[in-house]
């Protein structure tokens, strides 16, 4: 990998649901911070979460190649666990076109665009309706 050639630091945004992570990615010893917490402390008991962050590096095989600093804001643990993938994703992209190659094939850059369907009025929630009597 050609660490050397890139321009450091690399930045990278991530987005998912209403979650938005910055992603800012420099040559190191593997230190991970989110929100100046580690991994665990930030996600607690939540395995997917961290399943899902840790996706990234599996498909990149960087090992502790890197420090990784996140901030991390908005949505729910689900949607910045699904934001932060996406910008570490985008920031190994930007290091080596191999990378970025295998990040697509894993889905790991394509943004998903799903969000919150919004209350409509006359109804008690987005799709539900009140019941209906006939008589």
């Amino acid at each position: 990998m050609a660490i050397a050639t890139q321009n450091f630091p690399i930045w990278a945004t991530g987005r998912r649901k209403n979650a938005t992570a910055r992603v800012r990615l420099l040559p190191g010893s593997g230190k991970f911070q989110i929100n100046d917490h580690n991994l665990e402390e930030y996600f607690g008991g939540h395995n997917r979460s961290k399943w899902q962050v840790m996706r990234s590096f599996e498909t990149a095989k960087v090992g502790n190649q890197y420090d990784i600093w996140v901030d991390v804001t908005g949505g729910g643990v689900n949607g910045q666990a699904g934001a932060i993938s996406h910008g570490l994703a985008r920031a190994f992209s930007k290091i080596e076109n191999s990378l970025r190659l295998a990040m697509r094939k894993e889905g790991l850059l394509t943004r998903d665009s799903r969000m919150v369907e919004r209350k409509k009025s006359g109804q008690p929630k987005a799709r539900k309706r009140f019941q209906y009597s006939k008589r």
